[in-house]
């Protein structure tokens, strides 16, 4: 490389943090950030994992997020090509880079989606576990709403999408999301470090699930509403 790693590092960096510091649907500069810092992290606890790789990846792993270019699942590698290019990385390691984003998203439940390389499974384990536990909530909702979804609808069950295809359809309801992908992302993380950090953010998943329920089926009222003191409050 014509630049230190120091020096690509940051620049990326830079790059990235400028084109998507005012993003709202929950894949900012903020969420890439926590993957960057996670993913480094991680590769300290990795033996052999390339730590240039690894941060490259995770700075540029939602560059152009097929999410947001129609579908197109090759979006992202052209992008993070094109970027590492303009900075003469060399071609391995952009071409490693470009498998890390090819592989890195969640295609469905039904889908396996294993990394073929250890940088590849570090940046996908921060990736996820930052769409697990309190961030990982108030990104689904971000995200729901810039897509114009409802909260929840009851009448509109989840699915077990069974191939990428269906799942790029998908247009449920946000809680729908979570037992779509979320509540089953803490089974396929890949590195100890990263299922040590997701056990106290699934439980938080889970608890926030069973309380948002209880509120919309308005359970959480009876035991208020029974009370003769908390009656007179709502009465006065």
């Amino acid at each position: 490389m014509s630049l230190s790693s120091s020096h690509l590092i940051a620049r990326t960096a830079d790059f990235v943090r400028e084109k998507f510091l005012h993003e709202g649907s929950g894949h900012d500069w903020e969420h890439i950030r926590r993957v960057w810092q996670v993913a480094r992290a991680l590769a300290q606890e990795t033996p052999g994992a390339d730590p240039v790789v690894t941060e490259l990846a995770a700075l540029l792993h939602d560059v152009a997020d097929w999410k947001f270019h129609d579908g197109d699942e090759e979006a992202g590698p052209r992008a993070a090509r094109a970027w590492l290019q303009e900075l003469a990385v060399e071609e391995p390691v952009i071409s490693h880079i470009e498998t890390i984003i090819r592989e890195i998203s969640f295609k469905g439940l039904g889908v396996p989606t294993p990394m073929s390389t250890p940088e590849g499974e570090l940046v996908q384990d921060a990736d996820r576990l930052d769409a697990i536990g309190a961030i990982g909530v108030a990104r689904a909702f971000a995200y729901g709403g810039h897509k114009g979804r409802p909260l929840h609808d009851p009448s509109v069950p989840p699915v077990v999408h069974d191939s990428f295809e269906s799942y790029k359809k998908n247009a449920g309801p946000t809680i729908n999301h979570f037992y779509e992908k979320l509540l089953f992302l803490h089974e396929r993380l890949q590195t100890p470090a990263a299922r040590r950090v997701a056990r106290q953010r699934q439980q938080f998943m889970e608890d926030f699930l069973a309380q948002f329920l209880s509120e919309w089926e308005g359970r959480d009222l009876a035991p208020a509403l029974d009370n003769p003191v908390t009656n007179r409050t709502f009465t006065s």
